[in-house]
């Protein structure tokens, strides 16, 4: 069962689709936002979950006080259950805008003009590291200066290949699951 872990809409079971995800355990879910709540990351951000399969990461930081978020996944599947998701922490959480959008993620970062202080990126294991390249460069331009970025991967899978504009920051395992965070590079 996957759940909103904390904040408003805590303990809110999340709808998974029968095939196609592989939602983010709600151990490494409660250690990376301990992280990032810590340091303010998480309140009255504006937040993107690309991959976002539920959308326990964007959800969960709505949940957490996050203003604004966007969920992108291309799989129909993943995307109905997002928008399902999203009605049912909306109702614990009126205040907070969130969009779904049932498209690849680099399609997405070349349309939208928003900006995100906070991106979760959790590919399905499949992707390959020249298409997880090209998402994070196409990220870079809708990152505001202070943004941060986190990559979730398979341990066995190699650190992001960072673009020009985006600098590693961190990286935690967590069993099988490695997290990157990344930052906005110094002009």
């Amino acid at each position: 069962m996957t759940r909103i872990i904390a904040g408003a809409a805590g303990s809110t079971t999340l709808r998974v689709p029968k095939t196609g995800t592989r939602p983010t355990s709600d151990r490494v879910r409660e250690a990376l936002f301990s992280s990032l709540a810590s340091r303010g990351l998480v309140e009255d951000a504006a937040v993107a979950d690309l991959y976002a399969g539920t959308g326990a990461l964007g959800l969960e930081a709505a949940s957490r006080g996050a203003v604004e978020v966007v969920l992108v996944d291309r799989a129909a599947g993943a995307a109905a259950a997002c928008k399902e998701n999203a009605r049912a922490v909306q109702k614990r959480v009126p205040g907070v805008r969130i969009d779904v959008h049932a498209q690849p993620a680099l399609g997405f970062l070349r349309q939208t003009v928003r900006t995100f202080d906070l991106v979760f990126i959790d590919p399905p294991y499949e992707v390959t590291e020249h298409e997880l390249g090209e998402v994070l460069e196409a990220l870079v331009p809708r990152l505001t200066r202070e943004a941060v970025v986190v990559v979730e991967r398979s341990k066995r899978s190699p650190e992001p290949t960072w673009p020009a504009g985006l600098e590693a920051f961190s990286k935690r395992s967590y069993g099988e699951t490695v997290a990157w965070e990344a930052v906005v590079a110094a002009a």
